[in-house]
């Protein structure tokens, strides 16, 4: 058996230009079905960040809500009304909502502003520069050090700027887990403050952050807010309903799924033209093998065997090759969202394998029906 495979491998390695042909192809195909699903995650990952960064466990919201950006404002009541439910640990308002602020440069900026409970400030990122106590100081914000960092001028401690007429004054420097979708940096302050600052409707609640006693309590915490008119949803409930607007409400969960289904079909028929051509070539070598002695399964096995490796090889590739780009655009390009996670690369492992087994199909046909009596008379 390790000789059939031997010489199964020789005759693959042996024709060089068909051989990198073949590689080339399942490359660059793996390449771009990595490409286009790690950037569709990446994406997925940054518009649920807010989520992601603030940790609550339960988060309550108006039902019209569909991603974290889409604040509807609750009424105060609401805050009293979850805090006297049975299981509820401890309930806060959180603000989030859009301003523009002008640096000390004299330039305007967006920022996303997010306002924590005032007593307990339930939600604080963790901070690498200053204390957490001098956010309650006159005018305190806490800049988040992400990929959006720069375009507040990268500030320092006690760096001031205007915001709707009032000042402003970086009093902490923080670190999340992940960064925003949207290029637009994020201040952190008080939830009064917040309000303060920033022109709001009547009802100013963004969403209520719910901490239950234990895990057993949150479906009876979801049926008491629902009774009242509103959503409550677990982290990871919102994460996801998050995903599925991205996915199933706009255009780029369609794209993307078309992007890889065009690589596949790259990869697919690059592959399969070049390994039927490989396997016409070498019939007299296949003939030959047969006429020694090889049994049908056995030159099936060297297919299976040449399709396998010239795939597998090139998934190796495409990933790394993959992994190196997002490697090397990360450097230079902050704001770039794509990560490879566990299921791009299951789902580009499964299509190779489709691959592997269409083209071994190709070969097998052509092999199995030769007959090495005409072999020897051509």
């Amino acid at each position: 058996m390790f000789g059939i495979l031997k010489i199964a491998y020789k005759l693959l390695v042996n024709d060089k230009s068909k051989f990198v042909a073949l590689l080339v192809g399942i490359t660059f195909a793996v390449f771009l079905m990595v490409q286009m699903t790690s950037l569709f995650s990446g994406i997925l990952g940054r518009a649920s960040a807010t989520v992601v960064n603030i940790g609550a466990d339960v988060w309550v919201m108006d039902p019209s809500v569909q991603t974290v950006a889409n604040t509807i404002p609750l009424p105060d009541y609401i805050l009293d009304e979850v805090r006297s439910i049975p299981g509820v640990k401890c309930a806060v308002p959180l603000y989030t909502g859009g301003a523009l602020v002008k640096l000390r440069s004299g330039d305007y900026q967006a920022v996303n502003i997010v306002g924590l409970d005032d007593s307990s400030l339930f939600g604080r990122p963790q901070l690498t520069t200053g204390n957490i106590q001098n956010v309650f100081a006159e005018n305190g914000f806490i800049a988040i050090d992400d990929s959006e960092f720069r375009k507040l001028e990268n500030p320092k401690i006690g760096t001031d700027f205007e915001l709707n007429d009032h000042r402003g004054a970086i009093v902490g420097i923080a670190h999340v887990a992940s960064s925003g979708l949207f290029g637009v940096p994020t201040l952190y302050t008080t939830y009064n403050r917040a309000l303060q600052y920033i022109p709001n409707t009547r009802f100013t609640i963004s969403y209520l952050l719910v901490e239950p006693k234990s895990a057993k309590d949150i479906p009876y915490i979801k049926k008491q807010v629902a009774a009242a008119g509103y959503l409550a949803l677990t982290r990871d409930e919102f994460m996801q309903k998050i995903s599925n607007f991205y996915v199933f409400q706009t255009g780029l969960g369609t794209n993307m799924f078309l992007m890889t289904i065009i690589s596949f079909i790259v990869g697919l028929s690059i592959s399969g033209q070049t390994f039927y051509t490989f396997i016409l070539e070498n019939l007299e070598k296949f003939g030959a093998i047969k006429a020694i002695g090889a049994k049908s399964h056995e030159l099936v096995l060297m297919i299976l065997f040449q399709a396998t490796f010239v795939c597998l090889t090139g998934y190796g590739l495409g990933v790394g090759l993959c992994a190196l780009i997002i490697w090397a655009a990360k450097l230079y390009l902050p704001d770039y969202a794509a990560v490879i996670i566990y299921w791009n690369l299951a789902l580009a492992l499964v299509m190779v394998i489709i691959i592997a087994a269409l083209s071994s199909y190709v070969g097998v046909r052509k092999v199995l029906t030769i007959e090495p009596f005409d072999i020897f008379r051509g």
